[in-house]
């Protein structure tokens, strides 16, 4: 079974569980495949089908073969669960089940374009999806029990390269490692309380009963959630910036709107929807100062400044970033950025802010860009930046010397398949399988289903 397999096992969990109709719920239901006394019923194939081209899942050979195998493999996952005593802790669940949909209301658009989409009232929906991600964090649990003790010694990552065929080696891309050092423009005293008096107009339209707080959000409102009225959903502290989250949690009346909040997104008016345990579910107002183009240019004449004193040689990059630089991911770091997909300082050029892939493009290691302008991830606002190509390693097949930790990740990946394949397997010998005529005629199953 490929190791992508797992992940389809996985996702296919919410298909199912978003899904699946019962036998009363299709006059032409039927069942297709057996696993012990549970069936698998044709509508389940169906949905999950459906659905799982709507999320644009690969769907490896005949989907009449591969969809029933995931969901039998789920099931005998879910099985050893039972007997393992592996349950999944409820407010965790459910705190995921929240994020999930507060993202899928945000991409509908609003509740009520979410139930149409998915034929399903919100309680639907969340239970499903309740249903849905316990099963995937106890398929998940299983599998890691059955591989936890599986190590891997360089020779044996040696033994496995070597083996491997010349067209199996991966193309490592170009990588390169950043530094950044960034200046946020100075905002006016004036543009901040304006922005202020706003918020607290919005505030006392809401607070007397004149306005919607829900509608204020969609005309004014800067951030992303303006669309559904300004509704973030459910969220613990651990999910909301730290100014943001103490009032939220302090917020008692859900017919009042806050004080103005600063956060680093901008300047916010609050307003509770519900409290559920460790959960807030909020709507917001978040307006953003305006830089003037006259303060963005005088921090970038600043930054290149600073760049001509490490040019000359008065002070490194390094330290400049850890005394000067305003970018708290990177600070305290001496400027080197983190690649958030991998946990290296290794990006791909496609993986870094566009702008700093456009300053450094054409940089050898250890030259200094440029002043430039950068819009922050996940807002409007701007800074002015300068960026350091620290390494670069040229696009290559892998090799054992270069790309040791990705050679062994793909060892280890390899042996987990290995692991989980032979413990299904001889989990199938000892179930009862049986599978309606018509389903059985599959050649590009991962598994003995049918016993010769």
């Amino acid at each position: 079974m490929k190791l992508r397999n797992l992940t389809y096992l996985l996702a296919l969990g919410a298909c199912v569980a978003l899904n699946a109709a019962g036998p009363e719920d299709n006059v032409a239901e039927e069942t297709v495949w057996m696993i012990g006394d549970q069936p698998i019923w044709r509508s389940e194939v169906e949905s999950s089908w459906l659905e799982m081209r709507q999320e644009k899942f690969p769907i490896i050979g005949d989907p009449y073969c591969f969809v029933p195998e995931q969901i039998a493999l789920e099931r005998i996952y879910l099985h050893q669960a039972d007997l393992d005593s592996i349950y999944a802790n409820p407010s965790q669940i459910g705190g995921q089940v929240d994020s999930r949909i507060n993202d899928w209301i945000t991409s509908a658009g609003s509740r009520e374009q979410l139930e149409q989409y998915m034929h399903k009232t919100l309680p639907e929906i969340r239970k499903s999806l309740n249903e849905a991600m316990t099963n995937q964090y106890r398929v998940g649990q299983v599998q890691q029990n059955l591989v936890s003790k599986l190590k891997m010694t360089p020779s044996q990552v040696r033994r496995y390269f070597d083996r491997l065929p010349s067209d199996s080696i991966p193309y490592v891309p170009t990588q390169v490692e950043v530094e950044i050092i960034t200046l946020n423009p100075v905002i006016p005293r004036q543009e901040i309380d304006d922005i202020k008096e706003r918020l607290r107009g919005y505030a006392e339209r809401v607070n007397n009963g004149t306005s919607e707080f829900s509608t204020l959000a969609i005309m004014y409102s800067e951030d992303g959630s303006s669309t559904a009225g300004g509704e973030i959903g459910f969220r613990t502290r651990m999910n909301l910036v730290p100014e943001y989250a103490a009032v939220a949690f302090t917020l008692t009346d859900p017919k009042k709107a806050s004080q103005v909040v600063e956060t680093e997104y901008g300047y916010h008016i609050i307003q509770l929807i519900e409290k559920r345990g460790d959960r807030v579910n909020t709507r917001h107002i978040l307006l953003r100062p305006k830089v003037d183009p006259e303060d963005l240019e005088k921090a970038r004449v600043r930054l290149d400044s600073i760049r001509a004193d490490i040019l000359d040689e008065k002070f490194t990059f390094e330290d400049a970033a850890g005394v000067l630089s305003q970018d708290k991911d990177t600070r305290n770091n001496r400027g080197l950025m983190t690649n958030q997909r991998t946990g290296t300082s290794m990006f791909e050029m496609s993986h870094l802010p566009s702008e700093i892939a456009r300053a450094v493009a054409d940089l050898k290691p250890g030259q200094v860009s440029k002043a430039f302008v950068m819009n922050t991830p996940g807002s409007t606002a701007q800074v002015v930046c300068i960026a350091k190509l620290k390494s670069r390693t040229e696009a290559h097949r892998a090799n054992i010397s270069d790309d040791y930790q990705l050679i062994r990740e793909m060892a280890m990946n390899a042996e987990r398949e290995r692991i989980l394949k032979q413990w299904v397997d001889k989990k199938i010998a000892a179930t009862y399988i049986r599978i309606e005529p018509g389903w059985a005629d599959c050649p590009d199953w991962r598994h003995e289903w049918i016993r010769k």
